[in-house]
């Protein structure tokens, strides 16, 4: 038969009953997978927008993209020179939101849990990160549960494990809940779960636009273009820079990861033992029932009895009552939903070798088996909430293996580096800035 590439393929399925099939046998029993799984019976389905193809990347109608907007946030995200009311002097100007979103790390911690404010050193990757030894354990800005990647956000209506930013999608019903935790009153701003989170982070990490940050750091004339048509009054504020920082953070797509390109017709971007993975994927191993669509995430909450972060023995601020331990239940305090968290992208999770909530597997490999296995790790987890997905695979080694090389590499874009600025206004060092941080980094 024709040989056609992957990319014409992609495009004829919209219109085309059948075509010419590939060469590789794997190929076709791939795009056979995706067909059947894919809504409108297309591989366009599981492909992510450009991070320049604005209109195409999820968006709330509260914070249209805009380039501007994007660029502001890009610095503000990066930006150390923000830290102005750090719990101690050694702290001001220290750290920035991307302490715990390390690029390198694939946009998350590169060690067992963040650590903003109070916190020293990088490392290579984050991995290096301790505590300041002047502030107290309960000064330091951490979290109970393990940060998110910030990888296909734009893909999540709510945020957090818990879900609980956000006015609408899975919160439509929930508006008596908003304040008993003093950080979801947020939500009565009647704002998407990124855009509400980013303020609540904005002041959990007290982080500042002043006019120290505007005037002398130079950000004014970067915020009168993003946000040039809001009243003066508004134009600086902890709505707008929110607004620019959930409009950079909806650009990070990791469309040159190899699958990606695969989606895209690089029939040779993935390797045999990849894409015998991705139909384990796709196939016998069910991932694709929580992992779905283009960001392989989605918006819903699952039990799956993983341990908690207090009980890695390497966390800051956190114990067994800690209400992060309990995911949506945490949140909206129902029984059935107790210990369920929401089902994270999987995008380049080989960056940081930290998984789940509570930062309890160790490699891909080991999460791999731990779904193979389905043998819950965690007592305090209620037994009748784990998930029914969560059951024997019954996956080989070499089937362990095949997954593990698709989840590691095919899912891995190499290039997140082109979502970090050069500089800075300030000139500070980033992600962080305190001394040990710029001497780990070679910064001046």
């Amino acid at each position: 038969m024709k040989k056609v590439t992957l990319l014409v393929f992609v495009a004829l399925t919209a219109v085309m009953c059948t075509v010419d099939q590939l060469d590789n046998p794997l190929d076709n029993q791939l795009i056979a997978l995706l067909q059947r799984i894919s809504p409108d019976g297309t591989l366009s389905h599981f492909v992510l927008p450009n991070s320049t193809d604005l209109e195409a990347i999820p968006q709330g109608p509260q914070n249209a993209l805009s380039p501007a907007k994007i660029k502001l946030g890009k610095m503000l995200f990066y930006e150390t020179g923000l830290a102005r009311k750090a719990r101690q002097a050694s702290g001001i100007g220290t750290f920035s939101c991307s302490t715990c979103h390390v690029p390198a790390s694939g946009f998350m911690p590169g060690r067992v849990q963040g650590i903003a404010d109070g916190g020293q050193g990088f490392g290579q990757k984050g991995e290096s990160r301790g505590k300041l030894s002047a502030y107290a354990e309960t000064e330091i800005d951490v979290q109970g549960a393990r940060p998110l990647s910030l990888l296909n956000v734009a893909y999540v209506t709510n945020t957090t494990w818990s879900g609980k930013f956000g006015a609408f999608h899975k919160n439509a019903g929930t508006e008596n809940l908003w304040g008993k935790d003093p950080t979801t009153a947020v939500n009565k701003l009647g704002l998407d779960g990124l855009e509400a989170q980013n303020i609540e982070g904005l002041r959990i990490h007290r982080f500042v636009v002043d006019k120290y940050v505007l005037d002398t750091l130079g950000y004014r004339s970067m915020f009168d273009e993003a946000f040039g048509d809001w009243d003066v009054a508004e134009r600086y504020s902890e709505l707008a820079t929110s607004f620019a920082i959930s409009a950079y953070l909806r650009t990070l797509l990791p469309t040159e990861a190899p699958y990606q390109r695969w989606l895209r017709g690089d029939e040779l971007a993935l390797n045999e033992q990849e894409k015998r993975g991705a139909i384990l994927f796709y196939s016998k191993a069910g991932c694709y029932r929580c992992h779905q669509g283009a960001a392989l995430s989605s918006n819903e909450f699952y039990a799956l009895g993983v341990g908690d972060l207090y009980q890695t023995g390497q966390a800051f601020a956190t114990g067994p009552n800690d209400i992060r331990n309990r995911g949506r239940g945490g949140y909206t305090l129902k029984y059935e939903d107790m210990c369920k968290f929401k089902v994270p992208q999987i995008y380049n999770m080989a960056d940081s070798p930290f998984y789940f909530h509570g930062s309890s597997k160790r490699s891909l490999r080991e999460v791999v088996e731990y779904f193979n296995n389905a043998v819950p790790e965690n007592p305090n987890a209620p037994e009748e909430n784990i998930s029914p997905l969560f059951h024997p695979l019954n996956l080989t080694p070499g089937e362990i293996t095949d997954l593990t090389a698709f989840l590691s590499n095919g899912l891995r874009d190499p290039n997140l580096r082109r979502y970090v600025p050069e500089r800075v206004l300030s000139g500070n060092c980033f992600p962080n800035n305190d001394p040990l941080a710029k001497k780990d980094m070679g910064c001046n």
